[in-house]
């Protein structure tokens, strides 16, 4: 007799000389043998508005589905599975550690508890199998994009971390916009022994050069950092790259760890917008500002070690990264968002209770409303929240039948 944990084994053995394209009937074949009617695996597009079907071989093509609007998008959205009233359809969120995919939807004559909790180890494996040929399928990679991509924007993207990475202690989330013409911001953050590292940059222009000025100090950051240097050796190195190759570039940068066993945020601060701190619902925007160093590039650092920063945080303490394209951009009138309308909708997002990766999503959807849809320049936000011992984690659709929403659909 074929048991459920057969049907897996037999989808991950199966997984390994296949190609993205016959991801989505792999996942079917697999659902169809644990008792589903059908499956179809969705992906976010990159700046996470639409979710888009994986095409399956004789299978009619499904429709695109909205993030904002649809049964499907509020899986993605909560992170928590969705069902349908007349109990034969259920949308599962497909979660890389924290950070949200897709969602894949499953149909069957009667979704019981069972049922379902099969269901969600499929869209686990779903998830893993996805993230293995992204690195090498551009039918994965083109799934995700609506529109063609600059070619500065294609080597930052190369060059970035997942949007959303965590632990029990720690999660950090980050948006890059204009996500497809994007030319001189980026960000790195990764965990190690004793916490998490934190980088933003800022090159300065919007070009291809701007572009790989950005790319080879996140390069020297990771050569460095994992080398053991410290934050001054990360920033020294980044400085002497750009003074020595991208002579005609500056750019501005934080680099900072944060150690999660006691939560204690260290910081450099180049020449960018200090660090916000939002605790118990409020920004306290003074608790982070120091006098920051001279803007990378010029070279001065050989000299002149630049000044490491820190500050003692509490549990649930939020730090929010950003660079200056976002408290810059312009509305078509000519207004300013501005750091204070940023904070404001960072603490509504927070308030409503959505975890760092939605009100980031959120957020940048509101950001690019105020300039009609037409960024002038880079934005880039990053969110990191402590929560040691767990607080605030996620389930990630981990739930019975008992506990599943049902929406229409």
């Amino acid at each position: 007799m074929t048991t459920y944990e057969d049907v897996l084994a037999g989808l991950l053995a199966r997984s390994h000389l296949l190609s993205g394209r016959d991801l989505a009937g792999l996942v079917q074949d697999a659902g169809r043998r644990m008792g589903l009617r059908g499956t179809a695996l969705y992906v976010a597009d990159l700046q996470q508005i639409r979710l888009v079907a994986l095409p399956q071989l004789d299978a009619v093509a499904q429709p695109v589905l909205d993030v904002d609007s649809s049964p499907a998008g509020l899986a993605y959205r909560t992170q928590e599975v969705q069902r349908s009233r007349d109990g034969s359809t259920a949308w599962l969120p497909m979660i890389d550690g924290v950070e949200r995919l897709g969602v894949l939807m499953v149909t069957a004559p009667a979704l019981d508890g069972a049922v379902l909790g099969r269901a969600v180890g499929l869209a686990d494996a779903a998830a893993l199998l996805v993230v293995s040929k992204s690195s090498h399928s551009d039918l994965l990679v083109e799934a995700e994009r609506s529109r063609a991509m600059t070619v500065q924007a294609e080597l930052l993207w190369a060059f970035l971390p997942p949007r959303t990475i965590g632990t029990a202690d720690v999660t950090s989330s980050a948006v890059l916009e204009p996500a497809y013409d994007i030319g001189g911001d980026t960000f790195d953050h990764t965990l190690d022994d004793s916490g998490l590292h934190l980088t933003v940059i800022d090159s300065m222009g919007h070009d291809l050069a701007s572009g790989g000025a950005s790319a080879a100090g996140l390069a020297a950051c990771r050569a460095t950092r994992r080398s053991g240097g410290s934050l001054t050796d990360i920033v020294t190195s980044i400085d002497r790259i750009l003074d020595a190759w991208f002579t005609d570039r500056l750019m501005t940068a934080v680099v900072a760890h944060l150690d999660t066993s006691d939560g204690r945020l260290t910081w450099i601060n180049c020449g960018h917008p200090p660090p916000l701190l939002i605790r118990g619902g409020r920004v306290l925007p003074q608790v982070l500002a120091r006098e920051p160093d001279l803007p990378l590039g010029w070279g001065f650092l050989a000299d002149t070690p630049p000044t490491e920063h820190s500050e003692r945080l509490q549990p649930g303490d939020r730090i929010l990264l950003y660079s200056d394209g976002v408290t810059e951009a312009r509305s078509p009138g000519g207004d300013l968002y501005g750091e204070e309308r940023l904070a404001d909708n960072v603490i509504r997002a927070i308030a409503a209770g959505d975890p760092a990766p939605e009100a980031l999503r959120r957020l940048v959807q509101g950001l690019r409303q105020h300039q009609d849809h037409r960024l002038r320049d880079d934005a880039t936000i990053l969110l990191t929240e402590w929560h040691p011992g767990g607080l605030g984690a996620q389930t990630h659709g981990r739930i019975t039948e008992a506990s599943a929403r049902d929406v229409r659909g």
